[in-house]
């Protein structure tokens, strides 16, 4: 017997349909090659599946609308249906491509430009009625590692998010489609990712679930010499257990299997409520959990 804390947290297992993303670049920029490797994603126990056509590393290329829309639309086609109660997040900044996303099963937005880099997206979530996730970026892709400069790095992207969820709710989307997500790595140096994974619990204090995206980043080979970012699954597992600990509750990973492990044991070392449940093999977990924004908030 082992035991279970599944519903206080959910591992969203990353898809990137790109040629350039900075992990996986590539690897699955073809429709079956990503359905499988989403449906191997599943398997391994994510809750949600983050579909990505367009990459936001640092000094990424946008890509138009027409490109990104045909990358990731027969994806989610794919995988919609195919995985019980696992939800799909459309990863994207632009209003036409999470429209068709949300047509074809996604019903997640995933924005990393807080519903600002489309004056149609916040309408969009809104009259639809899904999620979505507001995430902090200073400038964009191109140039937000380009010297970023904060007064205090928490402060700073705390009052960003509860402005940018102001902005959300008076669009009409309701708070509770709400989750934050503090950006890590965008526009961050080393020492504003580590502050903001120390305070996190006062991003937390906003309400909101919190989504932290650690998976494989740069800083994470800068403390650990892994210049691979398929070597820094152990950096990944530490930050996102510190992470949990501190009430973040949504971890988006590419390596899900050891990081679902490490946030079971987390959850049931740092919580009084166990629930026991039957063994299940080393790549397989149960896949009805609830939705995201229907995790507990954090005591």
């Amino acid at each position: 017997m082992i035991v279970s804390m599944l519903d206080s947290f959910q591992v969203m297992g990353v898809l990137n349909v790109t040629p350039d993303s900075f992990s996986d670049g590539g690897r699955y920029l073809e429709n079956d090659a990503a359905v499988r490797h989403g449906l191997e994603l599943i398997e391994e126990g994510a809750a949600i599946l983050d579909v990505g056509g367009e990459s936001t590393r640092p000094g990424a290329e946008p890509v138009g609308a027409d490109e990104e829309r045909r990358r990731v639309v027969g994806v989610i086609e794919g995988l919609a249906g195919r995985g019980g109660a696992v939800q799909i997040s459309i990863d994207t900044s632009k209003a036409s491509v999470a429209a068709a996303a949300l047509d074809a099963g996604a019903t997640l937005v995933n924005d990393v430009s807080a519903l600002r880099g489309d004056p149609a997206m916040a309408e969009l979530v809104a009259e639809r009625g899904v999620e979505c996730c507001l995430m902090h970026m200073l400038g964009e892709p191109r140039t937000m590692q380009v010297d970023p400069h904060y007064d205090d790095v928490v402060s700073d992207v705390k009052a960003f998010l509860e402005e940018r969820m102001a902005a959300a709710i008076r669009a009409g989307v309701a708070e509770d489609r709400i989750l934050l997500d503090p950006g890590i790595g965008f526009g961050k140096t080393l020492e504003h990712n580590l502050e903001l994974l120390a305070r996190l619990s006062e991003i937390v204090a906003l309400g909101r679930p919190v989504v932290i995206g650690t998976s494989r980043k740069s800083f994470l080979g800068r403390l650990t010499g892994r210049e691979d970012p398929g070597e820094r699954v152990a950096g990944t597992i530490a930050t996102n257990v510190l992470a949990y600990e501190r009430g973040a509750r949504v971890f988006r990973v590419h390596d899900v299997t050891p990081v679902l492990d490490a946030l079971r044991v987390t959850a049931a070392t740092v919580s009084a409520r166990w629930t026991p449940t039957t063994t299940n093999s080393t790549t397989k977990t149960p896949t009805t959990r609830s939705r995201a924004t229907g995790i507990p908030n954090p005591r």
